[in-house]
Parts: C-alpha cells; structure tokens; sequence
C-alpha cells in the first residue's frame, strides 16, 4: 500500500491473513455515529470542508481526528449542536455513541472521546 494514511491492524491470523483497517475509517464511523445523536446538527470542520459539503462532495470525516496508539483510540470531535439542546446531556450521548460504535465495529478500545461545540444551529432547535 502506498496511501498516505495510517492503517492499523486488527486482526492477525497465521492462516488467513490479516485485517486493517484505516484511520480515516474510524474517523468517518465516529462521524456518523455522533450524527445520530437527537441534538447534533452537523459535524463541524474548515473552510474547505464546509465548501465541499455545499458542493455536494460529503466529507463523512471532517470534524473527526483519530489517534490510535498501540489499539487504543483518542477520539476528538468538532460538532455543531442543534438549538435549545442541552450542551452537557447531549455531548454524554455522544461520547457514549461513538465509543460503542467503533468498538463494536472495530474491535479497537476507545480510550477518550473529546469534543469540542464549534458552533449552535439556530434553524435546527427543538
């Protein structure tokens, strides 16, 4: 492989082989996974990645960074929130939703999952 990203592997079997996985796949499962969350109205990213998303090119990472260090993963989240959601409930629920879903998806140990409010969407509240 000469990608660019890092690839971690997750599983290793003298006769069948070996399975890996991408950082960038981690990343787009956490992304999703704190979409599905009642209250997050968007990931939130740069510049470049909101003009991507307008053009219709969805980026399903933008607003992740995932470092995976030895099968433990730091997750660190970008979210815009919805409007008249509580900040502390829904960020709980979505700490808890990403750690679940890249655990179960991937078999890595999620070790913290940090997030960060970048911004409230006024046209998506309760």
């Amino acid at each position: 492989m000469t990608e660019d990203r890092n690839v971690y592997t997750i599983h290793e079997d003298g006769k069948l082989g070996a399975v890996q996985i991408a950082d960038e796949v981690v990343a787009i499962i956490a992304g999703l996974a704190a979409t599905e969350v009642d209250g997050v109205a968007s990931m939130a990213g740069n510049v470049t990645n909101e003009l991507v998303s307008k053009l219709g090119m969805k980026n399903l990472s933008k607003g992740v960074k995932v470092n995976v260090i030895e099968g433990k993963v730091n997750v660190a989240l970008a979210l815009n929130l919805s409007y008249g959601y509580s900040i502390p409930a829904t960020s709980v629920k979505v700490q808890d939703r990403v750690k679940t879903a890249i655990e179960n998806m991937t078999g890595l140990e999620v070790i913290e999952v940090n997030i960060r409010i970048a911004g409230v969407d006024m046209e998506s509240g309760k």
